[in-house]
């Protein structure tokens, strides 16, 4: 580098150590198990949140204690209630929803069906026979839509979103109306990270009649959350990003106080009967949001997502969410300094209001570049056609760990050598 980049360079390494010095949050850093991977900078919290000591912990005691210790035992004590329990949990903590509205149970994929199933299926004869969606909505959610549409002769109206913003509330005026059932969005669009205005939508929607569930994968304890006070209908989400819930970990789904008893989801399991172990004939859901729950809750899979959210309860979400602006505005700052005068394009919103918890840019060669990056131990994630994005999760990403990132994909474009 020359004398000049030494020096920006320097000022930018200067500026990381005043804000992590400053960042209220930093030690929650260290109950992270850090030194488990070679890793320069781990910029994908957005796809996969680090595991924590305590889960570790957790884990260890789960099998000496309470599978080992209580064996079929412990379904009576305690794992019968997790999938409320810990979904009381998740709501409080990171949906801003009252208890008794948030189970956690199976994949996202299968609580998404389950979710729009119910709801279209209460608009079944009302002449309200479409759904909403957006083009650039995550892959999951179109595919399931798709088939739900083509299962239940519904029609799918798609909003045109530009992949470098996301869906506006003026689109969404304009797409729904008489025939809306339901309307299904991203709270964060996973590409760009921008940041719907739920509220304002959410209004939209129920002025035409319609119900609204939210994809809150991309934003579940990264942006603060208001189900309850935003009047949403439903809502579905992974617990394994900003949750720490580990690779698989079981998902999250909301269904507000005042569809229970009336918007059913049709994979009858017993264990969303209303008396599971009355082994009766005809099934009979749970008046309540238990009967979201089909199978067997997956109890070992739940032991991480708690230690996660209480971490994330402690830190407090308002908390996070002043990080996590400051995160993306630093990786921001950076870009434009270090990377757009090297043909990098910043595709993700600029207003932090807008914005969720990851940043993404673009250029031609930057499927080769990120595998470049892994080869380094600079892990971001790809994501096609050209973009990387950089997932900056609050409590386990520090400000110079960002700069480390940036420094690596800025020697990489330029071809400056290392």
């Amino acid at each position: 580098m020359t004398v000049t980049q030494d020096t920006r360079v320097d000022r930018w390494r200067r500026e990381a150590l005043r804000l992590d010095a400053a960042d209220p949050l930093a030690p929650f850093r260290d109950e992270f198990l850090l030194g488990a991977a070679p890793v320069t900078a781990y910029l994908d919290g957005n796809s996969l949140g680090r595991p924590l000591r305590a889960t570790a912990t957790a884990l260890d005691a789960f099998v000496h204690e309470q599978w080992g210790g209580r064996l079929i035992r412990g379904w009576t004590d305690a794992w019968m209630r997790w999938p409320e329990d810990l979904g009381d949990l998740v709501g409080r903590v990171a949906l801003g929803a009252a208890a008794g509205r948030t189970v956690v149970a199976d994949s996202t994929t299968v609580l998404l069906y389950k979710l729009v199933r119910a709801a279209v299926d209460a608009a079944a004869g009302t002449g309200r026979d479409e759904i909403v969606t957006d083009t650039d909505n995550f892959p999951t959610d179109r595919y399931v839509l798709e088939g739900i549409a083509a299962e239940r002769g519904l029609t799918l109206r798609w909003i045109e979103t530009d992949p470098a913003a996301g869906v506006t509330l003026e689109q969404v005026r304009a797409a729904v109306g008489p025939r809306t059932a339901l309307a299904t969005f991203s709270h964060v669009a996973y590409r760009s990270g921008h940041l719907a205005d739920a509220p304002g939508i959410t209004r939209a929607v129920h002025e035409a009649g319609g119900l609204v569930l939210w994809d809150l994968c991309h934003s579940a304890g990264s942006v603060e959350i208001a189900l309850d006070d935003w009047g949403v209908d439903l809502a579905v989400g992974c617990t394994y990003k900003y949750l720490n819930g580990g690779p698989g970990a079981p998902a999250f789904a909301y269904l507000n106080a005042r569809h229970h008893g009336r918007l059913l989801q049709p994979v009858h399991g017993w264990m969303g009967h209303a008396d599971p172990f009355a082994m009766g004939r005809g099934y009979v859901p749970d008046p309540g949001v238990r009967q979201l729950v089909s199978g067997t809750p997956p109890v070992v899979g739940m032991v991480p997502v708690r230690t996660g959210v209480e971490q994330l309860e402690r830190a407090g979400v308002a908390a996070v969410r002043a990080k996590s602006v400051q995160l993306t505005s630093f990786a921001l700052e950076l870009a434009d300094d270090l990377l757009v005068p090297a043909g990098v394009e910043v595709a993700s919103p600029r207003d932090p209001a807008r914005r969720g918890g990851h940043v993404t840019l673009r250029r031609d060669d930057f499927r080769a570049v990120n595998d470049r990056l892994w080869d380094e131990d600079v892990l971001p994630d790809f994501r096609a056609p050209d973009g990387i994005r950089l997932g900056l999760a609050p409590l386990s990403t520090s400000f110079g760990e960002v700069l480390d990132g940036v420094l690596a994909l800025h020697r990489i474009v330029t071809g400056e050598p290392s």
